[in-house]
């Protein structure tokens, strides 16, 4: 294929640190062997004439530039990307949204349960295509106390609210620490500061650059997600390729990444499900280190591994801007 230009709509850049960023970052480098690629939070610029195709993170967010594109090209050659509340939060609904969809020649989800979230007329047009990350070691791990990570910046989406209870309710395990990276400000940061006090095994460690946020997930016997929606996150897939287990809100964003039938998940905002299953696992860790829950949880991530290997990803990213390229 020709060298062509792919322009990559964020509603984020590197000083959010969040998803959205992570994900534009590293598309723009797994198709810039064949592409010239490149990352803007609005379209059009001064560049916009050498543009061929847009990739366009979240259908709300981007729909200036989505809308833009339509009225410039056509509805040709534009990839909409549904990232998370353009999916399942709070722009889901939004008329904004189904504008962005509807121009859209392509969609693209992050994962395989979100089509059941998307208009049956629309569900032709979209493709899965997996996140992925480097794999890392798995490390062995201490077995005098389980360390359970929690990743995600402090709002409602990522429900922390969930976590400060099951910090409460395992207060008096001296064995089972509980640690929270995230930015967090206002009333936020005021209930982690809060815990922190009345829970001693519960640390806020704040905002952390993500090379750091990954040694911590490799290094913990647990990633805890639980997030009340989610389009395909980040960290579930890191603490996967790091050997380390997860325990998930059971919502789509999350079992279409760890599988229908993957042992680890608790109901939403249930923050006594969510104890019940950190005691399950530091019981069995000590009992049954071999067989037991973390053990068995840790063979079903491996097996789901290879979806987020970055090679697979490339190819995915590859035969979609193919696609897109290819005349109808």
């Amino acid at each position: 294929m020709p060298r062509s230009s792919v322009v990559i709509v964020s509603p984020s850049l590197a000083d959010a640190n969040n998803g959205n960023w992570q994900t534009a970052r590293r598309w723009a480098q797994l198709l810039r062997r064949e592409h010239a690629v490149r990352i803007v939070t609005r379209w059009p610029d001064e560049h916009a004439p050498r543009d061929h195709a847009m990739l366009a993170l979240h259908a709300f967010r981007s729909a200036p530039s989505i809308q833009a594109w339509s009225a410039a090209r056509g509805s040709q050659r534009l990839a909409v990307v549904l990232t998370g509340t353009d999916l399942y939060g709070e722009f889901a609904d939004r008329p904004e949204t189904a504008h962005s969809l509807s121009l859209a020649t392509r969609l693209v989800t992050l994962q395989d349960q979100a089509f059941a979230a998307l208009p049956p007329a629309l569900r032709a047009k979209a493709a899965v295509v997996y996140q992925s990350t480097t794999a890392r070691r798995a490390l062995a791990k201490s077995p005098r106390q389980l360390r359970a990570v929690a990743v995600g910046h402090l709002r409602p989406v990522k429900d922390p609210a969930t976590l400060f209870a099951a910090a409460g309710l395992l207060a008096d395990r001296e064995d089972i620490e509980l640690l929270h990276v995230g930015e967090a400000a206002g009333e936020w940061e005021q209930q982690a500061r809060g815990v922190m006090a009345a829970c001693p095994r519960y640390r806020w460690l704040g905002p952390l650059p993500h090379a750091r946020a990954r040694d911590l997930i490799q290094r913990a016997h647990v990633l805890v997600h639980a997030s009340v929606a989610e389009g395909g996150a980040h960290v579930v897939m890191e603490a996967v390729r790091s050997g380390t287990p997860v325990l998930a809100s059971r919502i789509d964003g999350n079992v279409g990444m760890l599988g229908a039938g993957y042992g680890g998940y608790f109901p939403a905002g249930d923050p006594h499900a969510l104890a019940a299953l950190l005691i399950r696992c530091r019981t069995e860790q000590k009992q049954a280190p071999a067989s037991g829950l973390l053990a068995r949880l840790r063979a079903q991530c491996d097996a789901r591994a290879p979806l987020f290997d970055p090679e697979a990803e490339r190819r995915a990213l590859l035969n979609l801007v193919h696609d897109l390229l290819t005349p109808p």
